[in-house]
């Protein structure tokens, strides 16, 4: 039945494809400016220190390197990466924790937060409380574009390769860059919503040791289930995109599928700290009024079959299978804030 169900709403998804007195008032005003210079010229001083201090200079083993750097806040900033691997610029942000910096003798264990299809790198600060989650958490938290629908992998491109190549860029090229110029450590834990999910997983499985924890909301785990492969389908067209770029055609290229299927590689993940979330589509306790979202339907469909593949390996595994829930930030940015602790504590 959850084979029809999920064939029937990945081909509907498929065909829609194509959001005071004048010297009181003097002195007043006199010492707002000079409160408002000393103000101005101490952020200043402070971002100039920033944007010193904290200037990247080390390249990735392939030449892939920090050409623009923005400090938000003081624990916030966005960098832009030369890489190779896309071929282009791509935007990451990172959440600095409190006494940190990059001439530090020390390093700190990096939380990884992958975002969803049709979204990007600002997502995670933008939806979420992450910045106040992590505000006393020892941890840098880098928060990495994925594409519009980049599916976590080296795109197979009909078997020619090439760009973009967005587990390269994740798994080396940015995690080098954080280390050598943002003191970022060898204790990792990733975590991922939607597609993300299903690249924090595939990560973790396909680098074994690489992350301690990984952590998936709503994320796709069976993906050669039937039906799945024309939900991705439709997921890459709507963004104006090879549908067929990331892994070719499904049923002529099983071995490329399987080579990335969360499922296909789920023993390898024994070792590392994994959470598991999904609802069933259906309106649940943070919905308001009848809903229904085919989206994490497919999900909720699909997602037993991972764990019962996981399981059968004797991997230990922490499933919330919450029941009622749609495919949104709000249930995602609960299951963050079950899932932290795990994360912090695997990583120290």
């Amino acid at each position: 039945m959850h084979r029809v169900l999920v064939l029937a709403l990945s081909a509907a998804l498929l065909v829609a494809a194509p959001t005071q007195a004048t010297s009181t008032a003097l002195a007043t005003s006199t010492a707002q400016a000079t409160s408002t210079a000393q103000a101005t010229s101490t952020a200043l001083a402070t971002s100039t220190a920033h944007a010193t201090s904290t200037r990247a200079t080390s390249a990735a083993d392939d030449g892939a390197r920090v050409v623009e750097q923005t400090w938000l806040d003081d624990r916030t900033t966005d960098i832009t990466i030369a890489s190779p691997a896309i071929g282009g610029n791509v935007k990451a942000r990172i959440l600095t924790p409190r006494g940190w910096s990059p001439t530090a003798t020390r390093s700190w264990p990096v939380v990884y937060l992958l975002q969803g299809v049709g979204d990007d790198y600002t997502s995670w600060t933008r939806e979420t409380d992450v910045e106040q989650l992590s505000a006393d958490s020892d941890v840098l938290v880098v928060m990495p574009d994925g594409g519009r629908s980049g599916w976590y992998t080296d795109w197979y491109n009909n078997g020619r390769g090439g760009s973009p190549k967005w587990e390269t860029f994740h798994t080396a090229e940015l995690l080098q860059l954080v280390e050598r110029n943002f003191r970022g450590g060898a204790n990792r834990a990733v975590a991922g919503l939607s597609a993300g999910g299903t690249g924090a997983f595939g990560y973790a499985a396909k680098h074994p040791g690489m992350f301690k924890a990984a952590a998936s909301y709503s994320g796709l785990l069976s993906t050669q289930f039937v039906g799945v492969p024309q939900f991705v389908y439709t997921t890459v067209l709507r963004e104006g995109l090879d549908p067929y770029g990331p892994w070719g055609r499904e049923t002529l290229t099983p071995q490329v599928w399987a080579a990335n299927n969360p499922r296909e590689l789920a023993p390898k993940l024994r070792g590392t700290a994994l959470y598991l979330s999904y609802g069933n589509g259906f309106a649940g306790e943070l919905d308001t009024g009848w809903v229904y979202d085919p989206w994490e339907t497919i999900v909720g469909a699909t997602a037993p079959d991972f764990v019962n593949r996981v399981r059968q390996a004797g991997i230990p595994i922490t499933v919330h299978a919450y029941g009622g829930g749609t495919h949104a930030w709000k249930y995602w940015q609960r299951e963050l804030r079950a899932s932290w602790p795990m994360l912090t504590a695997a990583i120290g």
